[in-house]
């Protein structure tokens, strides 16, 4: 409406416009959780943005166009997913002032080929009846004996789970991680199946006292009339790292190296680590903000405070492949 009035105004006035483009996003995360954010944007600025949802092989889909790509900005989440995307060479570095104010460090790529947008912490759900109060603190814990038989993850191969074992490798190294990650199989109550909700019913079903999975799970469970009676059965405990604070990934943008309306993407950008929209994303997406006083939802605060550990979080990404073998050395998921 903005930009459609301002046309007819300059129309009217017998001036030429150039055409405002719009900016094209291609995004693995679900159009739903992102589109409230976008509309705040383009009420703002007049500034249409096209969402086009690729579950999979956006890379290959960005590879394969080239320079004809029509797309101008990525959006995903997991900090292999970003690096991958890095590594394939399909994004160009931003100079923005803006965005390196914003963003700390630690959630940004060292070259500005992508930036956080939003974080979410790798937490322990644990059984409000089995599990006491600091019984289980740090990640380190979880290789204790204490645990044997009462842990439950999703496959070790899962890129959550890499990220935290990448963690554990920057704070440790490989040697110490390959033990933990070994220990932490033999506690574990069952194979590892399902994604982080199905934790959270193992728990709720008995089979299990703890679990590992990110923070937004809760959000999701507490919304749905069959997974709140799940959550109810749980806490949420922020471990951390002996040497460290409790481990968060991230969701993150990069602009294309094609993108046809870079000027407009850049605003899209800068406008995304605002007060305004920081506090739109990250509600509807139930993760913590990027930008350092942005306001946190009211579901969010409940689960209490923590402090983020400060790995950057590209260094964990170099841990990747590392992460992997281990997990497949251990023969983790059985």
């Amino acid at each position: 409406m903005i930009l459609r009035t301002t046309l007819l105004a300059t129309l009217a006035a017998g001036t030429a416009l150039p055409a405002l483009a719009d900016v094209n996003i291609y995004t693995t995360r679900q159009p739903e959780l992102i589109q409230p954010v976008i509309d705040a944007f383009t009420e703002k600025t007049g500034i249409a943005v096209n969402l086009a949802h690729v579950d999979e092989g956006i890379v290959e889909r960005l590879e394969a166009e080239g320079e004809r790509s029509p797309a101008d900005l990525v959006m995903t989440v997991d900090i292999a997913n970003l690096k991958q995307i890095v590594d394939a060479g399909v994004l160009q570095p931003v100079d923005s002032d803006v965005l390196t104010e914003a963003v700390p460090e630690t959630l940004r790529s060292p070259e500005n080929l992508w930036f956080g947008l939003t974080t979410r912490a790798r937490i322990v759900y644990a059984s409000k009846e089995r599990v006491a109060d600091g019984e289980v603190t740090t990640y380190e814990d979880l290789a204790s004996d204490a645990w044997e038989g009462r842990i439950c993850t999703r496959s070790g191969t899962h890129n959550y789970n890499l990220a935290l074992l990448s963690a554990i490798i920057e704070h440790h190294g490989a040697d110490y991680a390959r033990q933990w990650a070994a220990d932490v199989r033999d506690n574990l109550a069952r194979k590892p199946q399902g994604n982080d909700r199905a934790q959270v019913r193992a728990i709720w079903a008995g089979e299990c006292d703890i679990s590992l999975g990110n923070t937004y799970y809760m959000g999701l469970m507490v919304n749905d009339e069959e997974q709140s009676e799940w959550a109810d059965s749980v806490r949420i405990v922020f471990p951390t790292f002996e040497d460290g604070g409790t481990h968060v990934n991230v969701s993150g943008i990069g602009m294309t190296q094609s993108a046809p309306n870079r000027d407009e993407a850049l605003q899209l950008m800068e406008f995304l680590v605002s007060p305004e929209a920081q506090a739109i994303y990250a509600e509807v997406n139930n993760e913590y903000p990027v930008l350092e006083g942005a306001e946190v939802s009211e579901l969010v605060a409940s689960w209490g405070e923590f402090t983020p550990d400060d790995v950057d979080l590209a260094k964990l990404a170099d841990h990747r492949g590392e992460a992997l073998r281990i997990i497949e050395e251990v023969d983790y998921d059985g």
